[in-house]
């Protein structure tokens, strides 16, 4: 490590001493000619053998600016390019993995700026990995357990001679864990595609009352699994969007919603239009909230706020939500009061198409 580090070190400062030596030298150069004008005008007489005597100091003086100016920009300069060198060691040191690197500056305006864009850096890298660690675990783990459940029930379901009710039972266990694995990738699939789409398409206008309807109706099985009490409180609005991605933005919410509302809970739907371009769907459920340090991060691909659910998904659903609305020109904000948790999902009514 140390020897990738030097040479960037040294490099820099040699450049640094280059330009300054070519600066002395043009500058010397210049006295010199000014010199020689002066001479060759009469000004410094050359006639008396006592006129050598000056040329001679001038000479010195020139040789000994060049090589005294030489050493000492190279001393100044390994004192003005320490933070740089600081800073060039600080970037090595992230690309080697240590995300736990942090530098200080002192107490001057551009070092504490410097520093907290480094640190900045440090730590959304040092998060970054930690959510990688974490999903590539996670999801490893998640791919791994239904695909060994639907190994063992068929292994079962070929070798040995069992009952008939046995037999669905077995095909309904298997069918499950096959449905989370497409769940599962077709959400990691849903997010590769919209992260790489910056143009909303297919902007159509369409029933977003009778689209929330919809979603509810397609999540009825985990609803009334909970005995939950759904509330839709809202009469009939238009909006124009891309209804395919708006669609899955109310499933992930929904889904979310569902999964943390305790059993025998309330969920509710409303949708406001009091303001003349703007929509807003509020999706609100009971449970015990979000905690505060989580909410700036569960917009964040892969991460899961409650680890001790990371069976029912992989941390996609509202990272998905968040691109998608983003897209949309809108906005999605989060609130937890009085025993309540509200996703806010803010619309424009009409969206222009870019070109």
């Amino acid at each position: 490590m140390k020897k990738k580090k030097r040479p960037s070190r040294v490099l820099f400062t040699l450049l640094f001493v280059l330009a300054v030596f070519v600066v002395l030298v043009i500058t010397m150069f210049i006295v010199g000619v000014m010199i020689f004008w002066l001479v060759s005008a009469g000004v410094l007489p050359t006639d008396s053998p006592e006129s050598a005597l000056p040329n001679i100091l001038i000479l010195i003086f020139v040789i000994a600016s060049i090589v005294v100016g030489t050493f000492v920009s190279f001393l100044i300069s390994r004192i003005s390019l320490r933070p740089l060198n600081r800073l060039i060691d600080g970037m090595n040191q992230l690309a080697s993995g240590n995300y736990t690197t942090r530098l200080y500056f002192g107490e001057s305006r551009t070092g504490k700026d410097l520093a907290e864009s480094f640190n900045t850096l440090a730590v959304e890298l040092q998060n970054t990995e930690l959510l990688r660690s974490d999903f590539v675990n996670s999801f490893s783990h998640e791919f791994k357990t239904p695909i060994v459940s639907i190994l063992g029930f068929a292994r079962l379901l070929n070798h040995k001679a069992i009952s008939g009710e046995q037999a669905k039972e077995y095909l309904a266990i298997i069918e499950e864990e096959a449905r989370r694995l497409s769940i599962m990738a077709t959400n990691v699939m849903d997010m590769t595609k919209i992260e790489n789409q910056n143009i909303l398409t297919d902007v159509t206008k369409f029933n977003l009352s009778e689209q929330l309807r919809t979603c509810v109706l397609l999540l009825e099985k985990k609803w009334s699994k909970r005995e939950l009490c759904l509330n839709l409180d809202f009469d009939e609005f238009m909006i124009s969007a891309n209804e395919e991605m708006l669609k899955s933005v109310w499933i992930n919410l929904l889904d979310n919603a569902i999964k943390f509302t305790p059993q025998g809970g309330n969920i509710s739907i409303i949708i406001d239009s009091s303001l003349a371009d703007l929509i807003t769907v509020t999706i609100q459920n009971t449970g015990p909230g979000i905690p505060e340090a989580d909410k700036k991060r569960i917009f964040t691909k892969f991460y899961q706020s409650d680890t001790s659910r990371s069976g029912d998904g992989i941390g996609v659903g509202l990272a998905i939500a968040k691109k998608v609305i983003d897209l949309h020109h809108g906005t999605i904000s989060v609130e937890c009061a009085d025993g309540l948790t509200s996703f806010a999902v803010t619309l424009l009514k009409h969206i222009k198409l870019e070109n």
